[in-house]
């Protein structure tokens, strides 16, 4: 039991499969302050909603008046390429899911499973920036300064500043003047 509690608390992961610290994020408080110790930085008036979820977010950083909403799965790796940047001022939806690292699959004779990770590419979201709801960023790319990410897209390239994009892979739809 006290091994359970010790790696609850001391874990580089934060959400639903980690109950003890996640009973915290309830209270807006203590969830400040555990996510001011969890993540590599985590800025002023920023939450993460219970039900969220981030692994190595010690490789998250996120800056200031960001929420993190429900459902929404972070994937950073441990290496220095493997960061997840989530700049000021960005809008998430619920349930947006970010990579930095896919699994290989050059060998079709082989099980996926077998065949390792490609290397980890950092991923950011730049100021101003909005994802909407059940989008995915895929390893590498860099959303663009109050760019627009439509629900449900499947972002594979890096977004232009003042870009809208949306789809399945994500395309451009307009560019502010």
């Amino acid at each position: 039991m006290i091994k359970k509690l010790i790696w609850n608390l001391t874990c580089d992961r934060l959400g639903p499969d980690v109950p003890v610290t996640h009973m915290l994020l309830y209270s807006k408080r203590l969830g400040s302050r555990l996510c001011k110790n969890k993540f590599g930085a985590f800025g002023d008036n920023s939450e993460f909603r219970p039900h969220a979820f981030a692994s190595n977010p010690s490789k998250i950083f996120i800056g200031n008046n960001v929420v993190v909403r429900p459902n929404c799965m972070f994937f950073a790796d441990e290496t220095p390429e493997g960061n997840i940047i989530i700049e000021d001022n960005v809008l998430l939806g619920s349930g947006i899911h970010i990579y930095v690292n896919n699994h290989k699959f050059e060998n079709p004779n082989q099980p996926i499973i077998h065949q390792g990770y490609y290397p980890s590419l950092e991923t950011k979201i730049c100021r101003g920036a909005w994802i909407g709801a059940n989008a995915i960023l895929l390893p590498g790319v860099t959303v663009g300064e109050n760019a627009v990410v439509g629900a449900g897209s499947i972002v594979t390239t890096d977004v232009e500043s003042g870009t809208v994009v949306a789809g399945n892979p994500a395309r451009r739809i307009t560019k502010s003047p």
